[in-house]
């Protein structure tokens, strides 16, 4: 069963990538949602959803093909997550937690809270690193253009896992700049790279992918932990942006120096592209963190946001859903389940 559902599931993918070819060259700039179909599979027992793209006359690019219901065989990964969320809520650790989790070998799901919004935080340089490459597509060139920064911008939040920045006087390319974002999460690097986005090419990241336009004046933009996937599994899949650019990406992402969620729950050798953000006020903080996963036989992508009033816990408790997650994927190649 298991075996069939993979050919069906690699049949569907495959005609995602065919389509995801198309979309690279004719892209246009119209601020339309993606398109979203229900389908039935042959033995009537399996609803999937497919997300096309709109905006074009004659062609609707394949962005993504869903399950439209939670995958039985996560159930188990599903359940030891709830577990350890439940003991973190019973210690005072914890106020509020989601999980995601996309596997891509059956294209399964599963999730706790899927659907609950949190504040992202830096996740949001995920879709501004994505609006920058396509700014290179459309006017190759533009990660060479030299940016003067010439003072320190004043930022409104405070950061607790701060890391590199980039200095005053210097002049910087705007690779550069993505590089100082996404490796060390460096929020003046970002307020330069702000002064320099299209903002209608960054706005149509989020439409095409079918999420809400983020209001550019407005600091807040709730998101929950299905919906942030989207952009990671966009660049797994090269479903978005054009294969090389989604590399670029990736491999950028691959580099992050926060060491104390996801990755601290993983082997030192296991190989991942992945993000946080902080946020919250005085009485919650929030951490959140998407990985995806280069398990081999396996990969996946997890998405983990938590709050609780120490900020200094939350790291542990993504680090012990990552593990566990972990331990179950890689369980589930040995065990051919």
């Amino acid at each position: 069963m298991r075996l069939l559902r993979n050919r069906k599931s690699l049949l569907i993918m495959a005609a995602s990538l065919i389509a995801s070819n198309l979309m690279t060259y004719l892209y246009i700039k119209k601020t339309k949602d993606a398109e979203y179909e229900n389908r039935t599979a042959e033995n009537n027992k399996t609803d999937y959803q497919v997300k096309r793209l709109s905006g074009y006359s004659y062609i609707k690019p394949i962005l993504f093909v869903d399950e439209k219901y939670a995958s039985e065989n996560l159930n188990g990964i599903k359940q030891n997550v709830a577990t350890i969320i439940e003991n973190y809520k019973k210690i005072g650790v914890l106020s509020s937690a989601s999980f995601y989790l996309k596997e891509f070998n059956s294209n399964g799901w599963t999730g706790l809270n899927e659907n609950e919004k949190f504040m992202p935080g830096s996740l949001m340089k995920v879709p501004e690193l994505i609006a920058f490459l396509k700014m290179n597509e459309l006017k190759p060139g533009t990660l060479d253009k030299v940016i003067a920064y010439d003072h320190v911008n004043q930022i409104g939040r405070q950061t607790t896992f701060n890391s590199k920045s980039i200095q005053p006087g210097n002049k910087y390319t705007i690779r550069e700049l993505l590089e100082y974002m996404i490796k060390y999460s460096d929020n003046q690097a970002t307020a330069l790279l702000n002064q320099n986005v299209d903002k209608e090419i960054f706005g149509k990241v989020f439409t095409d992918l079918g999420l809400e336009l983020p209001d550019w004046q407005s600091s807040n933009y709730p998101i929950s932990v299905r919906e942030f996937s989207v952009f990671m599994r966009g660049l797994y899949s090269g479903s978005y942006l054009n294969h090389n650019s989604s590399e670029i990406a990736a491999k950028l992402l691959s580099t992050s120096q926060f060491k104390l969620g996801i990755k601290a729950g993983l082997p030192a050798n296991q190989t991942l592209a992945h993000k946080f953000g902080e946020a919250g006020k005085a009485d919650e903080k929030q951490l959140s963190e998407s990985a995806i996963i280069y398990l081999e036989g396996n990969p996946y992508v997890i998405t983990v946001m938590v709050g609780g009033k120490d900020h200094s816990q939350l790291p542990v408790v993504i680090k012990d859903i990552s593990g566990s997650v972990y331990q179950y994927m890689k369980t589930n190649i040995q065990s051919g389940s």
